[in-house]
């Protein structure tokens, strides 16, 4: 569960400092039985949810070492690594 005493300092997912804006994940989704939080950017956030299902999240990608193995995710973690804490652009969904 999220810690309302301390801060956190970098995103859980690319690990660049956070901004203005956190938003809290659950690497295993709520409708699965999750209750972690870790914090995120909202552009790291909405790619996870963009890339997986919550069924895909709970059960083959259920921590953040395997989303960041995927390689849509490897791909925005590069793109995303020089950006501003802040950067902000629309999100793409996978084809289906």
């Amino acid at each position: 569960m999220r810690e309302a005493a301390i801060a956190p300092e970098r995103c859980a997912l690319c690990d660049r400092p956070l901004g203005t804006r956190t938003e809290w994940h659950h690497p295993v989704p709520r409708s699965q039985g999750g209750r972690e939080t870790v914090p995120v950017h909202p552009i790291c956030h909405r790619t996870i949810h963009a890339t997986f299902s919550n069924h895909e999240l709970a059960r083959t990608f259920p921590d953040l070492d395997a989303v960041r193995a995927h390689p849509e995710i490897g791909r925005f973690l590069r793109w995303v690594s020089d950006k501003p804490a802040d950067f902000h652009a629309p999100t793409r969904r996978r084809a289906s």
